[in-house]
């Protein structure tokens, strides 16, 4: 992995932040910060969508025990649908970033956005494949968001959660059209919106 940053702000506290779930039709949006310990590196960190579900799973409790410093947080489904899914990602990131025990002197985002904060920050495109922190915040919130929306599944059962994660893959939009929304949907969505037009009361 490259690691372009690092040599550009080498002796400042540096938070890698990332999001996960921006592009589904349910569930929270989740954010991660990560501050790395460059005296213990972890070995395999990338981009989450490139690590097999096995590897994630070893790489984030790899990180929880070996990063100076991390957090993991949200933006509700009911966020999502009163301000979008752009500033509830922010907002989470916000939140991630405020929640780290040991507060950064710099923060690289994933993307081309920034929140509106006070941390000297830059946003970094393909941050997750660039730059190591990134790629580890990137980690710890997809196996958060990963494990609640197979969790979900039991809750919510025949929209197989557990296999798309809230996606709108073919079989959650035939799900979507024969059960209606449930309680996790994102009804500001446009195939969530149609579903509830068209078909069944939100589910329970």
């Amino acid at each position: 992995m490259q690691q372009d940053f690092i040599s550009i702000y080498q002796g400042q506290l540096m938070a890698g932040v990332d999001e996960v779930g921006r592009g589904p039709l349910a569930g929270d949006v989740v954010t991660a910060a990560v501050i790395l310990d460059p005296a213990r590196p972890i070995v395999g960190l990338n981009d989450s969508k490139k690590l097999s579900e096995k590897r994630r799973q070893q790489l984030s409790e790899q990180i929880k025990e070996q990063a100076l410093s991390w957090c993991v947080a949200r933006a509700s489904v009911e966020e999502i649908d009163q301000i979008n899914i752009l500033q509830a990602s922010l907002l989470a990131m916000s939140r991630a970033v405020q929640g780290l025990e040991l507060q950064p002197e710099h923060v690289l985002v994933d993307g081309n956005k920034i929140p509106r904060w006070h941390y000297s920050a830059e946003a970094v495109v393909k941050g997750d494949s660039r730059v190591e922190a990134i790629a580890a915040a990137s980690i710890l919130a997809k196996v958060v968001r990963d494990s609640e929306m197979v969790a979900f599944n039991s809750r919510y059962p025949g929209y197989e959660f557990d296999r798309h994660k809230g996606y709108p893959t073919k079989v959650h939009l035939q799900a979507l059209a024969r059960l209606g929304p449930c309680a996790i949907h994102r009804l500001s969505f446009g195939p969530v919106k149609k579903a509830l037009d068209a078909g069944p009361q939100l589910g329970v």
